[in-house]
């Protein structure tokens, strides 16, 4: 009785252990749904297209045979037919500059300057008159010393112009550097006056602890602009006299614009020469600045246009509002773009075309010096951005920041016509997946699904199910992330709260998530239920939020429910980890759920802690035999042989296990390699413990105030940070997203694990 309260509360379904092996379970009955007849063709989806007019642009493939990994830039090299790129080792780590032709048949990368022990370099920039002198800029950072203190540097190399286009490395001539470990900047550009120009950012990981957001002796936070031709003596530049702060006292003469976060990718436009820098916001929003002299831009006292630490000092300049901002609803990770003039996409000759890194999302704005004069979403891609050029003909290119041989480079084309004239569902009942939508019946040929570790969603129990049209569909197993579904398929879960607390007879739907594939690309919807529980209807692309009141012993309290917007979702199902988080081989590799096909039968799980037959005698077959049964999938090893997570709310389960789960389901799809930001944990449930970069390790980002912190401390849940972010909610909260309720269970686990470890298990790695 207490078991089955408790899972009513938090909203998740006990298990049998499933830790043990599949060999040591009784024989395990068939799941009855389907009979005799196997699984029936799904037929009555309708499930496609889109709720939203297309976009005007979509994305191809430049050089479908060049394979190479973790590209962050694009850039021609004037006077050829060579494109050079900066490409990183890993998801993170050094860097290699590397160069190859600009054809659409290259196969082969030439690495022109190699890396260099904890080098990171992240733009490369020609002297506007390079054909002549040779010049190539890099932007890094570096170490002073082996293990010291980093420092960001422009670097100036020597190449021949003329072919073969050697590099002289040993020509390496430092520009400008600063002391900097984190929102380094070091993106460059000439503008048309002659000047060089230079980002800084502020230096550190989050929150401006070092406070130089407005600080103005230092050369961090800033847009620098410096005189590269006419150097002063014992320099490789001078200030150039027109500098907006030179002869003030405390502030560095090189300073243009300040009030930087981190500025990633600055652009000079080559007919106007307006300046261009995209800007990573940290708790909410994203900027674009059009830069002018002497502009301070607020960081951080202010967050783009919104208040920050209003009690910090405010630099000796106005505050400047952004030219164009994104809340993370749709941005999370902004990549500062280009002024295109190409010649194939003439109706966006002149458009400055930026990105998001985590969304994938492109825009477009034009600006006459003065104003905007048009903003627009331009195309959603799958990518991970982290930067935009052009080819040799100065047509447009967008980086993809992936391994394993699929990084790349692609372009824009106009979007074609839509092949099928089948409107979107706008409701549940017109999706053709429910026999009936009041009572939650699906159609016979949805298959109903559960996981091993439950993703945290505030205490709501969930249904499960897998649509899968076609003549023959099948389902790749890619590994030990999410899975590989045929275009077409619909994943639905559905989300039920107790409105009585502990009751379930008062649980009533609240939303259902559709996650479909359409044209080889996720997309995420969200369907809103009505308070008669007849249908659900589609929640607009920014999502929603709405509260609920919800009885308790001691009254009532308040919920607040989060609809994901479009972005959002994508946010969490990301390519990194697979799109398809719960369909994994660890999360399905358990006993099946059994709903019966009647009339009337509801298509939630029970939350009574069984996963018998409908007999109640047996368990059920294990899932990943059951959807080989189906001819879904074929299994190369039994589910004994396979990964498989734990529950972490089982307490008959080990320790290590249930953390590692825990951590894997509400975190791993953002801390695994290729997962976005510049984390370097991986939490990842097949990583071994002392590989996962965690134990003992420092913080780079927040230490949220706590003493001596780690992201995880042995001994010491008082002192560890993923500890610190499960157990609140506001700024730096894990999960980050739709939850606005402290998983207790959890932080009590979390704890219990993290004062049972020792420092043996510590990993040579540090770095969040």
């Amino acid at each position: 009785m207490v078991r089955t309260l408790v899972a009513a509360i938090i909203g998740i379904v006990y298990l049998a252990p499933e830790w043990v092996a599949a060999e040591q379970l009784p024989t395990a009955k068939r799941v009855s749904r389907w009979g005799d007849e196997g699984l029936p063709k799904l037929t009555t989806s309708r499930v496609t297209g889109s709720p939203e007019p297309p976009l005007p642009y979509t994305t191809q493939r430049v050089y479908p045979q060049l394979k190479i990994n973790f590209p962050v830039s694009i850039i021609h090299q004037p006077g050829s037919d060579r494109l050079w790129t900066i490409t990183f080792d890993g998801p993170s780590g050094t860097t290699l500059i590397r160069r190859f032709v600009d054809s659409v048949d290259v196969t082969e990368l030439e690495t022109v300057i190699p890396s260099e022990p904890g080098n990171v370099a992240t733009d490369v920039l020609f002297h506007p008159q390079f054909e002549q002198n040779g010049y190539v800029f890099i932007g890094h950072n570096e170490p002073v010393t082996a293990g010291g203190e980093k420092y960001c540097r422009i670097s100036r190399y020597k190449v021949n112009p003329r072919p073969p286009y050697e590099v002289d490395v040993s020509s390496k001539t430092t520009i400008i550097e600063w002391p900097s470990d984190g929102h380094n900047g070091v993106a460059m550009a000439f503008g048309l006056d002659g000047m060089f120009y230079v980002t800084s950012g502020d230096g550190t990981s989050d929150s401006d602890t070092n406070l130089r957001g407005q600080e103005m002796s230092h050369l961090t936070a800033k847009v620098l602009r410096i005189d590269i031709e006419h150097p002063e003596e014992g320099k490789h530049y001078s200030v150039p006299g027109d500098n907006p702060f030179v002869g003030r006292d405390g502030i560095a003469p090189e300073t243009w614009a300040f009030g930087l976060r981190n500025p990633w990718r600055m652009t000079v436009d080559r007919q106007t020469g307006h300046l261009w820098v995209g800007n990573n916001g940290q708790d909410l929003w994203e900027q674009v600045y059009f830069v002018r002299k002497g502009d301070n831009y607020g960081w951080s006292v202010f967050e783009g246009s919104y208040p920050f630490y209003l009690e910090r000092q405010m630099g000796p300049a106005p505050y400047v509002k952004p030219t164009l901002e994104h809340h993370h609803s749709e941005a999370r990770s902004l990549t500062g773009g280009i002024v295109y003039y190409g010649q194939k996409l003439p109706e966006l000759r002149g458009a400055y075309i930026y990105g998001d890194h985590s969304t994938g999302k492109v825009w477009g704005a034009r600006h006459d010096g003065t104003n905007v004069l048009w903003h627009r979403e331009l195309v959603d891609t799958p990518f991970h951005i982290p930067g935009f050029g052009t080819d040799s003909k100065g047509e447009f290119l967008v980086a993809d920041y992936a391994g394993n041989g699929e990084g790349g480079f692609y372009t824009l084309i106009p979007t074609p016509p839509p092949d099928n004239t089948v409107p979107f569902p706008r409701t549940l009942s017109e999706s053709g997946l429910f026999e009936s939508v009041k009572g939650h019946i699906v159609q016979p040929a949805l298959i109903p699904y559960d996981v091993n570790a439950p993703l945290w969603s505030d205490g709501a129990g969930k249904a499960r199910f897998i649509a899968i049209p076609g003549d023959s569909p099948r389902i790749e197993i890619t590994g030990a992330r999410g899975w590989n579904f045929p275009d077409d398929t619909v994943i639905v879960k559905s989300f039920s709260l107790d409105f009585i607390e502990g009751d379930p007879n008062s649980r009533r739907w609240i939303e259902t998530r559709f996650l479909t594939k359409q044209q080889n690309e996720w997309v995420g919807y969200s369907y809103r239920w009505n308070e008669e529980q007849t249908d659900a209807a589609l929640v607009s692309q920014e999502g929603m939020d709405q509260e609920f009141t919800i009885k308790t012993a001691e009254g009532t309290r308040q919920q607040v429910w989060h609809y994901p917007s479009r972005a959002e979702c994508m946010v969490c199902h990301s390519r990194a980890a697979g799109f398809v988080l719960g369909l994994s081989t660890g999360q399905m590799n358990r006993s099946a759920i059994d709903l019966p096909l009647h009339a009337g039968a509801s298509s939630e799980p029970s939350t009574n802690g069984t996963s018998a037959s409908a007999n109640g005698d047996l368990p059920l077959e294990n899932q990943l035999e059951m959807l080989q049964r189906l001819g879904l999938l074929k299994l190369d090893k039994t589910p004994a042989e396979l990964e498989r997570l734990v529950n972490p709310y089982d307490e008959a389960a080990p320790l290590e296990l249930r953390a590692k789960s825990y951590l894997h389901a509400n975190c791993a799809n953002c801390h695994v390699e290729a997962g976005g930001g510049n984390s370097q944990i991986q939490l990842e449930f097949v990583t071994a413990l002392d590989q996962m970069k965690v134990i003992d390790a420092v913080p780079v980002h927040d230490k949220f105030g706590l003493p001596d912190a780690r992201i995880v401390a042995p001994g010491h849940p008082e002192r560890s940070v993923i500890l610190q972010r499960v157990a609140k909610r506001g700024r730096g909260q894990m999960p980050q997203l739709a939850t606005s309720l402290v998983d207790q269970p959890a932080v009590e686990m979390l704890s219990t694990w993290i004062k049972s470890l020792d420092m043996s298990s510590k990993t040579t790695s540090t770095g969040e």
